[in-house]
């Protein structure tokens, strides 16, 4: 199918073409100009023939440049657009735009978006409806949209941050296809063979011809990465790209909790697939690394987050039999080294120390492990005691020396002696290690059949032994016990660390259970009981699909405890569990491939995402026009002229033409006004900002349309209802009050929109910001990110001083006498434009108002559209907190305060503080 890139907005016009023939003999023939002639009486034929003749015909250039301008004039009336939209514009069924939305799609959002957005366009100039299936939503039925419905519901899209599977859109869409025939489908794919690709490719050539299925991707894939693994003296990023079309090289940035960039390393890819990159940092910066970023690739899988699994704690050994053993490969300290390298910065004492526990709790370990030590009273138990209250991990392994010891580090009381097979305490056979239960942190590791115990020391039987037990053999005598001190933690193995006593320190076993161990150092402390907390862990912070943190959605579920997969729809990429103890959650598994999707052999149209700007050809062809008849005026009057004054005058007709010329471009170069800016100019009506996340903007939408609703049941104020506004492109002028929900994870607006939202509050309009995050900010803590992003948005904004509403402001009376703003939640603290004090020493002496305004800002973080908003039945669409039909009805009576207050100003504080206003006037 082909089109050409030009269309026309009025297509009928064009007919007027057909009259440009007529108007060629019209203009062909020129009369003779009316000629004065002199007939005096005494000469009356003399002078009568003149010598020169008059032309019957238009000269040929002037014929032409008149028909040129004719021709120009219809075609501009015919509302001429270059580059329109050129996908299928011939064909006759609808367009179906399937649309990639996972985070693959992230770096080129905006493109794919245009891209859509540009077909769709196409489409319905061609009188075709157009239907958008993004493939997050394959479970939603597909419907067939105006471009203003699909432009609506393009901009409510945002990336997700998992790969979406497309089994269920190619359902709806066959569904589609079904009901709707010789559809044509435009597949925005992100090219990569994630979530099958191959296979939904191959479920569309079944829906459509081959010729009526486009496929359009980006030819630059993403750079991902695949896992990190924390190794002894660097930190290894393992980084992959689909294909050779990716970038090749770039840098890779290890960012902590607050955000701040900690260590930077490059990477080139070269000619290969998957690479390495290290961070070498000491273990000290190691582990304070949150996450890891590839810098400049806005996607959720270019953002790797860290929890515990990849700290490497510092742990320090101390035996008391390594200096008897001649062999060092058979002493205690060995076997520890090699279990912890893994995972962990081993340290072990200087030669020749006096006291070695001392020198290593200087080096500030996470965790001290003691091989068949026996500590007696003194500095160093002190010491030993302090850094365990403390929150460090003392692990300690028996021995002959712990035996026969007189020691109170341990977690219970030991039984002097130890059980050996064939003593006096023993057993026929060695015995094997028992399954791990709850609450041990060793439950899910194998106890292999191989792993036996020949000789053990007993603790002493007394109440909570079996909280204290982590581990048992299989006839119930404790393998390793532990117990809390403090905000620490000290566990028993109650066997050697070498190979005397069991079998246990040559067994992989051994190194997971030392690595859970040592993982202890700085955990919360269990619940009273020794009970775990939890089996799931609940979202606490979640990614977004271009990588940034935020609240995690609604729809989010926990994960079960040791989660180590990839991100879902149901498990968005982030932090799971509780502040102190967070589990991460990546968007690719470890160790996951991506690969470019491969269409070969399906016979489908290829294409890319390079839409062209469309240019309206209308004011062009009018300049043309005007040119033409300023050209025809002045060649007709240097054709036609017979007195001075005309050739005077020609000069004065082509200033004149061109000053009109530049009147109409620069009355065409005016921005037009759309049709919601044309209603809002007619009616009052309350504008709500895009955010790009659809289900807050559907609760913008029907919360300021539930508020309209209420003012006009219980107010004299007519207002017809609510408008989403995009500050870069719209109008603001019309709307009164403005609500900006914030989204933390959504880019910052351009700086145009900024400038404009800059000059709408300095001219007198009214935007509620509402950050939503009352349930997680924290008085004293850290700003939440939601406040954070809105504070980089207001760092170019002229804001004035803020100060919490006080209970006297006219805001809590213009309409209902209230307290506060309340909305979902009402522990959060509203802001308000901060009144002057006619005397600083004197906060009750506050004029009714600084200006004739009201306050350009106000900040809340109560969610007010929340609270406000309800479905087609008047059923609320969220639940509040604390709750109640009181707390509701509170905050629609604050939003009816909120309006009154933009709507009227200084009219409604002049009735309220009108006592204050005469007592001062009589002054």
């Amino acid at each position: 199918m082909f089109a050409l890139p030009i269309a026309f907005l009025a297509p009928g016009v064009l007919a007027a073409l057909v009259l440009i023939g007529a108007l060629y003999f019209l203009l062909r023939v020129t009369p003779p100009r009316p000629r004065p002639q002199i007939f005096p009486p005494l000469r009356l034929l003399i002078g009568i023939v003149d010598k020169d003749a008059t032309p019957a015909k238009t000269p040929w250039p002037l014929l032409l440049l008149r028909m040129a301008i004719a021709a120009a004039l219809v075609l501009a009336m015919a509302g001429p657009i270059w580059n329109a939209a050129r996908l299928g514009a011939g064909a006759p069924g609808p367009l179906l735009v399937i649309l990639d939305d996972g985070w693959a799609a992230a770096p080129s959002w905006d493109r794919r978006l245009a891209a859509a957005l540009d077909a769709a366009r196409g489409a319905t100039r061609a009188g075709r409806p157009v239907a958008l299936a993004p493939i997050s939503r394959g479970g939603e039925e597909i419907v067939a949209l105006d471009e203003e419905g699909f432009a609506d519901k393009l901009r409510a899209l945002l990336p997700r941050a998992y790969a979406p599977p497309r089994a269920e859109a190619l359902a709806a869409a066959s569904r589609f296809v079904a009901g709707n025939k010789q559809t044509e489908i435009l597949w925005i794919a992100d090219g990569l063979e994630l979530g099958g690709a191959g296979a939904f490719a191959r479920g569309l050539k079944e829906l459509a011809r081959g010729d009526a299925i486009t496929v359009a991707d980006d030819p630059a894939t993403p750079v991902v990465i695949a896992d990190v693994e924390s190794l002894p003296g660097a930190m290894t990023v393992r980084l992959e790209r689909a294909d050779a079309r990716a970038r090749e090289s770039g840098t890779l940035r290890a960012i902590d909790a607050q955000g701040r960039t900690i260590g930077e390393t490059p990477f080139h890819f070269g000619a290969e697939r998957v690479m390495q990159a290290n961070f070498d940092l000491p273990v000290e910066l190691r582990n304070e690394v949150a996450r890891i970023v590839v810098a400049d690739e806005p996607s959720a899988a270019a953002t790797w987050l860290i929890d515990e699994r990849w700290r490497r704690r510092r742990v320090a050994i101390v035996s008391g039999a390594s200096a008897d053993v001649a062999e060092p490969l058979l002493a205690p300290s060995y076997y520890l080294k090699r279990a912890l390298a893994p995972f962990a910065e081993v340290r072990e004492s200087r030669p020749g120390a006096s006291d070695p526990i001392l020198a290593l709790l200087d080096e500030k370990p996470s965790a001290m492990i003691l091989a068949d030590m026996s500590v007696g009273p003194g500095p160093t138990r002190d010491k030993l005691a302090e850094f365990v209250e403390g929150g460090g991990v003392l692990i300690r392994f028996a021995g002959t020396r712990l035996a026969a010891g007189d020691d109170n580090l341990t977690p219970t009381q030991l039984r002097r002696g130890g059980r050996t097979l064939g003593g006096a305490l023993s057993w026929e056979t060695p015995k094997h290690i028992a399954p791990f239960e709850p609450p041990s942190p060793f439950v899910g590791l194998a106890a292999p059949d191989e792993v036996t115990v020949n000789r053990q020391v007993l603790a002493e039987p007394e109440p909570g032994l079996a909280d204290k037990t982590w581990a048992r053999l299989a006839d119930g005598t404790p393998l390793v016990t532990a117990s809390r001190r403090g905000k620490g933690l000290i566990a028993l193995f109650h066997v050697t660390a070498d190979t005397t006593w069991s079998n246990l320190p040559i067994s992989g076993l051994f190194v997971e259970m030392l690595r859970r161990v040592v993982a202890e150092a700085g955990a919360p402390a269990a619940p009273e009981g020794g009970a775990k907390a939890k089996a799931t862990l609940p979202p606490y912070r979640t990614l977004d699909g271009f990588g940034a943190l935020g609240s995690p959605p609604a729809d989010a579920e926990p994960v079960p405890e040791g989660f180590a997969g990839g991100a879902d729809a149901k498990h968005p990429p982030g932090y799971y569990g509780a502040e102190g103890a967070l589990a991460a959650v990546n968007a690719l598994a470890p160790g996951e491939e991506i690969r470019a999707a491969d269409f070969a052999g399906l016979s489908l149209r290829l294409g890319g995402l390079d839409v062209a700007t469309p240019l309206d050809i209308k004011p062009w062809l009018l300049l043309a026009a005007l040119f033409g008849f300023a050209a025809d005026a002045l060649a007709s009057l240097w054709l036609g002229m017979a007195r001075p004054w005309v050739r005077r005058a020609a000069p004065l007709a082509l200033a004149l033409a061109l000053i009109g010329t530049c009147w109409n471009r620069a009355s065409a170069d005016g921005a037009a006004l759309g049709p919601d800016d044309m209603k809002a100019a007619l009616t009052t009506r309350l504008a709500y900002v895009v955010s790009g996340d659809a289900d807050v903007d559907e609760t913008s939408r029907l919360g300021l349309e539930s508020l309209a609703s209420v003012l006009d049941r219980r107010t004299a104020a007519a207002v017809a209802g609510a408008v989403a506004v995009d500050p870069a492109r719209d109008e603001l002028a019309f709307y009164p009050l403005i609500y900006w929900p914030i989204v933390a994870g959504r880019p910052q607006p351009a700086s145009a929109a900024v400038s404009r939202i800059a000059a709408y509050m300095r001219n007198g309009g009214t935007v509620i910001f509402d950050t939503r995050d009352a349930l997680n900010s924290r008085p004293g803590g850290a700003p939440t990110p939601e406040a954070l992003w809105l504070r980089a948005l207001l760092a170019g904004v002229d804001v004035p001083e803020l100060e919490p509403v006080p209970r006297d402001h006219v805001v809590t009376k213009t309409f209902y006498l209230l307290d506060s703003i309340v909305g979902r939640t009402d522990m959060g603290q509203t802001w308000i434009e901060a009144l002057p004090l006619l005397d600083p020493s004197d906060r009750a002496a506050r004029p009714a108002r600084a200006g004739d305004s009201v306050s350009p800002v106000i900040v809340t973080a109560n969610d007010l559209a929340g609270a406000w908003a309800v479905d087609d039945n008047g059923a609320p669409l969220h639940p509040l907190v604390p709750g109640g039909p009181r707390q509701r009805e509170m905050a629609l009576r604050g939003g009816v305060n909120l309006v009154m207050y933009a709507l009227t100003g200084n009219y409604k504080a002049d009735q309220v503080h009108a006592k204050d206003l005469l007592e001062r006037l009589a002054h």
